[in-house]
């Protein structure tokens, strides 16, 4: 919309002084960016176990997650993954280092992931969980993991037990976040 209200009429191409086609307003020259979202989440422990919430809305509902969303505007990424803690867990954390940035380019998601301890040990679901539990290693259900870069950040979390200083993971070789066909929906 423009600012009077009127609808914007966008072409796509290739603005002056930029690489890539964009959507481009032809009354007003506006480019519009479309960039990847930026998931914000923590790998939490407690007392030897790791906070895992099974998700209540799609994707994979049903399934077990990290406490872990989108960035809201204005905020730091560390305040992202305190609040997304605080959504689906009623988990206050204390973020301890960073463990992980993994790039998923078919979602055009970046994922920031911390290593974080639940700093009070009273935990609920939240509206976008349909329970909330701490894993020992053992008792994790690994065959319930909702997507492949939880897995990468609770391998990439469990080689760094015990250590308090190590350099941040990626994508581990190989890996793009597609799902393998057994665990695809559809």
């Amino acid at each position: 919309m423009t600012e009077f209200g009127k609808p914007a009429n966008f072409t796509r191409r290739v603005p002056d002084g930029d690489t890539q086609h964009r959507d481009v307003c032809t009354d007003c020259g506006f480019v519009h960016y479309d960039n990847p979202k930026v998931v914000a989440g923590a790998v939490v422990r407690s007392n030897g176990g790791i906070l895992l919430c099974r998700r209540a809305i799609e994707p994979r509902v049903g399934f077990w997650t990290l406490p872990a969303g989108y960035m809201e505007l204005n905020e730091t990424v560390e305040q992202a993954a305190l609040r997304e803690a605080y959504e689906e867990a009623y988990a206050r954390i204390e973020i301890d280092t960073l463990l992980a940035v993994y790039s998923i380019p078919r979602i055009s998601q970046i994922q920031v992931i911390y290593r974080a301890d639940l700093a009070d040990p009273e935990i609920k679901p939240g509206v976008e969980s349909l329970e909330v539990d701490l894993f020992s290693w053992d008792r994790i259900p690994w065959d319930e993991i909702a997507f492949p870069s939880v897995h990468w950040a609770l391998n990439h979390f469990h080689e760094v037990s015990g250590q308090d200083v190590f350099a941040p993971f990626s994508n581990p070789d190989g890996e793009t976040g597609d799902y393998p066909k057994a665990q695809r929906k559809g």
